[in-house]
């Protein structure tokens, strides 16, 4: 939805297209939208739902980058999800036509096939999600305002293990030009960041969040 690409005198934000201050002021409002419907009305969660509050956090931690760090936000490891799981699907309509078409035992063939290429992008899949997201849930951007250099990139990952209370939140940053990774992991308690019925407590988790900035902006210098 943030500032994704500038042509000419129009720019794309999101699924529209427009005149590039328009676009500008847009991304400016959506943004300011954004800061204020998690400061201003942060979620309301069961804070017995381990999903639940691992989302929350994951929003709010998101929602604490784009503001603070980085407003343009990447969807590649989602997007390479989206292409194998779109893939193992394709295998499986094909199949499906494919003994509409020829009923069994004539589609035998392209069913073995269909199968074993199913199994094979479910593989891919759990090594895409285990071994390369890595509980990644939000990365954001930096672009080289001179469009020379790479973007930088600030990644957040984090996980929460069951019946425990306790966040496991990493930030890491990746230089675009030396691809040197900087990062900087906390371990917290949720109870400090939800009252008692449950309300999410923006403030702290955006302080946290920005503790791990400075402390890798301190590891670059």
């Amino acid at each position: 939805m943030s500032l994704a690409a500038c042509e000419g005198e129009f720019v794309k934000v999101g699924d529209w297209i427009v005149p590039l201050d328009l676009g500008r002021n847009f991304d400016s409002s959506l943004k300011t939208s954004i800061k204020r419907t998690m400061e201003e009305d942060p979620p309301t969660i069961n804070k017995w739902d381990g999903n639940a509050v691992k989302n929350a956090l994951d929003d709010a931690t998101k929602s604490v980058m784009m503001n603070n760090i980085c407003s343009v936000e990447c969807f590649k490891l989602i997007d390479g999800r989206l292409i194998i799981s779109s893939l193992a699907v394709g295998f499986s309509l094909f199949a499906l036509a494919y003994d509409y078409f020829f009923p069994f035992p004539l589609s035998r063939t392209v069913l073995m096939l269909c199968v074993i290429c199913y199994f094979i992008m479910s593989g891919i899949l759990t090594w895409h999600t285990s071994l390369v997201e890595k509980g990644t849930f939000a990365t954001v951007l930096k672009v080289d305002p001179s469009g020379i250099d790479p973007s930088d990139s600030w990644s957040a990952s984090s996980n929460i293990k069951r019946f425990d209370t306790v966040y496991h939140l990493t930030l890491t940053y990746r230089s675009g030009k030396t691809k040197q990774m900087k990062e900087s992991s906390a371990s917290l308690h949720v109870e400090k960041f939800f009252d008692t019925n449950g309300k999410l407590m923006y403030d702290r988790v955006s302080r946290e969040v920005l503790k791990l900035h400075d402390d890798i902006r301190n590891k670059m210098n």
